[in-house]
Formats: structure tokens, C-alpha cells, sequence
């Protein structure tokens, strides 16, 4: 069974994986040793590229510190909460629960990748409220559905190359999302991990005596109580009819004016889908997330309180995301990546270089963890190569997207936001990633090469 194969996995991982703080310093160092060592580039060179590349995440870095706080405010809301205890509620077993969480989270992935971080995270805390089953790999599957972002509707490689005026365009022309997210080969392949995720996931279920279980209450949101926090911010002098007399309490307190702003919200998103034709981007899940909170909080004073808690997970991502972005401007300017794709190239034949292409994306993934980044490095050794052995393009392209999506179970950098949100550590959950790399991975490798 597969928990017995994933047990070792995840004792090794427990033992051995640090903090991801100390895992992006340790990587830090590892990238800028082998720029030197593999492109002969002298040490400063190397600082340098690292040091102008730092702060190049900063606006990437703010949105993903609002998927964690705008999401974590909406589910802090009285309705949301209800809602997912509702449906937290079909599950009566662990094996229930972890099958649920996958599929829910696949779905919400396939059709955002922020969205699906949130709502994959938020709905195993649900679960664990309800159900006795084991947290980290109930915390787990719900990342897992992650996998699936770059084959869906959000892929930022197939949407990219689809887009007039993308940088590749003079060289493969526009490639319609048709040939690539509702290609047969991929709606196949998203299916077949639809089916195989929650299976793979359910039969990980540790025995109870190698189970870890939380404490149904220590998953409360304490920002859900806006009136205990209220009191913690009162003079010890200032009665409760003083309080409520106060015009700025009153603010505070106003219904109509959390309504209002919320609503404003909300229309301009309907503006924006319905008349604008928008598409849906990392943005605009930041703006339904943050307007629906506002609106369902009902009160200034409640989302307030619930953000106060909400920041607190958010330290990691603030400290991190700079460190990946010196790694990935290391990684590039130095020429590092170029060289692992090309290395790949080299041995590949027309069949081969779709699979070659994801091994290869997965690689690079680990040391560039942004799809959109990944491809602005890998396209133009990938597209030439493709034209040169007569390959599917478009293949190639969701091989590199997928090669992404692939790595990203084991990349610190993305479950960043599903931890601080579980109240995990990476340790808790990457064994249990481990054998979903695996087994996804063989699963990748065959839909690329053959379906």
C-alpha cells in the first residue's frame, strides 16, 4: 500500500528538510557556486546578478501576501465558514475527507492557481474541524491539487503564447488555446489526475498509530470574534455606552459602510467580466477575495480584527520571495538555465523532446519557480529545437508548462501560503509530496510522450 511506501518518505523529509528559510539560503548558495563553477563567471559577476535581481518580486510578492490575507478574510467571514462546514460535511471518514479535499482543490486550481491555494488550504481546515483524520496529509492533498494549474484555464505558458504580440510570436506565430489547455492530450491528462490524485492521496492514509491529528478548536479563526478584539484596543477608563457613543466606533461598527464599499466591488467586477469580457488573473481573485470579505464581514471593525490575524502568517512570504528572486536573475543572467535546457536538447529526438522538455522544466522549476519567467528562459532554446527536429510546438509548450506545475509539489516557494493558512511546516507535508511527485511524474511523462 502506499502509506508504507510513503512512510520512510516522510520521516526522511521530517529528519532532514529545514524551515524553507533555511532551505532558499541553502539553494541561494548553491546557485551562486554553480554559475561560477559551470559558466565561469567570476564571483562579483555572480553577486551582482544576485544582488540588481533581488527586489525584482516585490509586486509578486505583495500578491501573494494578499492571496494569503484576502483569503484568509473571506473564510473568516460567518458565511464562508458556514458554507465550507456545510460542505465539509459530506465527508464522515478520513478516507472521505482526503478524497474530497483533492478533488476540490484540483478544480479550484485547474481554474486559478491562487484560487486554488486558498480554497484548498481553508477547506482542509474545515475538514479537520469535522473529521478525525490526519492533518498533514489532509494539508497535503489539498496542495496537491496545485498540480494541475499550468494545464488549466489560468496556464500562463498557454495564454502567453496564445496572446498576440508575445515575444515568441515572429518565430511560432499565435498558438490558440485550442492546440494547448483544451488540446486532447491535455483535457486527457487533467482528467487522468482528477482520477488518480485522490486515489494516490486516500491510500497514503497513515494507520491511526502513525497518524497525526489537530485539535479541532486550535483551528478556530480567532479573527472570527471581532468583539474580543475590540476590548484589547478599549481604555480601561472608557465604559461600553461610551464606546458605542463615539463617532468613530460607530464608523468602525457600520454596517452601511462595509456594505457599500463591498458592493462598489462587486460591481466593478461585473463590469469588468460581463461588459469588459475580463479574463480572470491573480488580480482580480486578490479583488473578489478582498471585496467579498468586506462585504460578508459586514463591519469595518470585524475585517479588521481577522487581518490582524491573517498577517501573522504572511512572515515567510515577505522574507522569502526576495531570496528566489536573486536566485532566478542568478540563474538566468549567468546563463544556468540555458545550459540545464540545452543539455536536455542535446539528446532529445522529435518523440522525445516533449518529455525532455517537461524533465527539463522541472529541473529549472526548482531554481525558478514563476511559469511565466520559466518560459522567457526556456522558450528560446525549446522553439528552435521543436522547428529543428520537427516536434509538435505546441506539445512542447505544455510540456515546459507542465514541467513547472510538476516541481512545484516539492518547491517550498508556492506552499507557502497553504502552510501559513494550515499552520504547518514544510516538513509536515513534502514526504507525503514526494510520492505525488513520483507517481505524477511517470503519469506526465506517458500523456506527453504517447496520448
Amino acid at each position: 500500500m502506499l502509506n508504507k511506501a510513503a512512510k520512510p518518505l516522510v520521516k526522511l523529509v521530517d529528519r532532514y528538510l529545514p524551515d524553507p528559510y533555511i532551505f532558499v539560503l541553502l539553494l541561494t548558495l548553491v546557485v551562486l557556486i554553480a554559475a561560477v563553477v559551470a559558466e565561469h563567471k567570476t564571483p562579483l559577476e555572480v553577486i551582482n546578478y544576485w544582488g540588481d535581481g533581488f527586489w525584482t518580486l516585490l509586486s509578486f510578492s505583495m500578491q501573494m501576501l494578499l492571496v494569503l490575507v484576502a483569503g484568509f478574510m473571506l473564510a473568516s467571514s460567518p458565511p464562508i465558514k458556514k458554507l465550507l462546514d456545510a460542505i465539509a460535511g459530506f465527508a464522515k471518514s478520513a478516507p472521505q475527507a482526503i478524497i474530497l479535499v483533492t478533488l476540490v482543490s484540483l478544480a479550484a486550481s485547474w481554474i486559478n492557481w491562487g484560487f486554488g491555494l486558498v480554497v484548498g488550504a481553508l477547506f482542509a481546515k474545515a475538514l479537520a474541524r469535522k473529521v478525525k483524520v490526519d492533518y498533514r496529509l489532509l494539508v497535503a492533498s489539498a496542495y496537491s491539487g496545485f498540480v494541475v494549474w499550468h494545464g488549466g484555464l489560468a496556464g500562463s505558458i498557454p495564454l502567453t503564447i496564445a496572446t498576440a504580440g508575445h515575444f515568441s510570436e515572429a518565430q511560432i506565430g499565435i498558438i490558440p488555446t485550442s492546440e494547448t489547455i483544451f488540446a486532447s492530450f491535455n483535457l486527457l491528462l487533467v482528467a487522468i489526475l482528477f482520477v488518480v490524485m485522490p486515489l494516490v492521496n486516500r491510500f497514503m492514509l497513515p494507520e491511526d498509530k502513525d497518524s497525526i491529528y489537530v485539535d479541532p478548536s486550535a483551528l478556530d479563526d480567532k479573527g472570527s470574534d471581532p468583539a474580543a478584539s475590540a476590548l484589547e484596543f478599549t481604555p480601561a477608563n472608557v465604559s461600553e455606552c461610551q464606546l458605542e457613543s463615539r463617532p468613530a466606533d460607530k464608523l468602525e461598527n457600520s454596517r452601511l459602510l462595509g456594505w457599500s464599499v463591498g458592493g462598489a466591488g462587486l460591481v466593478y467586477l461585473g463590469y469588468y467580466f460581463w461588459v469588459q469580457g475580463g479574463s480572470l488573473n491573480l488580480n482580480l481573485v486578490n479583488f473578489l477575495f478582498l471585496f467579498l470579505a468586506i462585504l460578508l464581514h459586514q463591519t469595518p471593525r470585524s475585517l479588521l480584527t481577522s487581518l490582524n490575524e491573517a498577517i501573522k502568517g504572511g512572515a515567510g512570504i515577505v522574507i522569502q520571495f526576495p531570496f528566489y528572486a536573486g536566485i532566478m536573475a542568478v540563474m538566468v543572467q549567468s546563463g544556468l538555465a540555458q545550459s540545464i535546457s540545452e543539455g536536455f536538447v542535446a539528446i532529445a529526438s522529435a518523440e522525445s523532446l516533449p518529455f525532455w522538455s517537461f524533465i527539463s522544466a522541472g529541473i529549472v522549476n526548482i531554481f525558478v519557480p514563476s511559469g511565466g519567467g520559466q518560459w522567457a528562459v526556456q522558450a528560446p532554446i525549446m522553439l528552435p529545437a521543436a522547428e529543428a527536429l520537427g516536434a509538435d510546438v505546441a506539445r512542447v509548450a505544455m510540456a515546459v508548462a507542465w514541467g513547472d506545475a510538476w516541481t512545484n509539489l516539492i518547491q517550498p516557494f508556492w506552499a507557502l501560503p497553504v502552510l501559513a493558512i494550515a499552520g504547518l511546516k514544510a516538513r509536515d507535508i513534502m514526504g507525503f509530496c514526494l510520492m505525488q511527485l513520483m507517481i505524477t511524474g511517470v503519469i506526465i511523462s506517458i500523456a506527453l510522450s504517447w496520448f
